[in-house]
């Protein structure tokens, strides 16, 4: 017995339709702020990392924002505590990118 007859039996006036579905997809736009945002570099057990901090928006668009990056990097990371992760020094291409997504960055550290 395949699923088509299970669902047969289960719900027997219902009539199946052979149209597709239209799914509209809509890009998801992120919250752009007015205070910069900022972009930092730290050694963290002897590895150089770089840190962005002072996101506005809702956390669910910052941890988009993190997946971006780090896939257009192709770079490891994480988002904690407010703060995307990324390993390496990438400053200047984080800030590019962000600034080519329309965001006010601000560089802090050596």
């Amino acid at each position: 017995m395949d699923l088509q007859d299970q669902l047969k039996k289960l719900f027997p006036e219902h009539q199946p339709s052979n149209e597709p579905e239209v799914v509209e997809e809509t890009e998801h736009v992120l919250f752009i702020q007015k205070e910069p945002m900022i972009c930092k570099y730290e050694r963290r057990k002897g590895k150089a990392t770089t840190i962005i901090e002072g996101y506005e928006g809702s956390e669910e668009d910052f941890k988009l924002l993190a997946k971006e990056l780090k896939t257009k990097l192709s770079v490891g990371g994480t988002f904690k505590n407010s703060a995307i992760i990324i390993q390496g020094d990438y400053r200047d291409k984080i800030m590019n990118l962000l600034k080519d997504k329309g965001f006010k960055v601000k560089r802090v550290g050596g």
